[in-house]
């Protein structure tokens, strides 16, 4: 049995979907951290099967956004003296800058590295977005 200890101030990201850990914890410049913090692989749960969980002993800034574009399922809950006192429940964000990046090659955010890639939420049941220069659609799910 793996034994994670509790967190007393900080932040547990849960209900990541499995795989998908390593991805926002590097995101996030977890592995470069001076403090201490777990990311926890292939968790059983009833709702999905597995999942990942990230669980921070620290308080942190996250862009909310970015963790509801790569899975809008995540929930964060905030500790203080061990107790969770918030929690926050992840959706898709209606618009996403510098996060992913435009894989058409014509594109201005491609050719013009000034530009800000910048896509905006145009079907939220296939959680597809479009440039908001040349209107590419990428699916929510990952980020480059």
């Amino acid at each position: 049995m793996l034994n994670v200890d509790t967190i007393k101030n900080g932040l547990v990201i849960d209900h990541i979907k499995a795989g998908f850990g390593p991805q926002i914890f590097h995101f996030l410049g977890l592995d470069k951290a001076d403090f201490s913090c777990a990311l926890i692989m292939n968790v059983a749960s009833k709702k999905t099967g597995k999942k990942d969980i990230i669980k921070i002993d620290n308080i942190i800034n996250i862009d909310y956004s970015v963790l509801g574009f790569i899975d809008p399922n995540i929930s964060i809950n905030v500790i203080k003296d061990e107790k969770i006192v918030r929690k926050i429940k992840m959706e898709l964000p209606e618009k996403v800058e510098n996060v992913i990046h435009c894989k058409n090659p014509r594109c201005i955010t491609v050719t013009e590295h000034y530009v800000t890639p910048s896509f905006r939420l145009v079907n939220r049941e296939k959680a597809q977005y479009a440039c908001e220069y040349c209107d590419a659609l990428y699916t929510a799910g990952s980020i480059d």
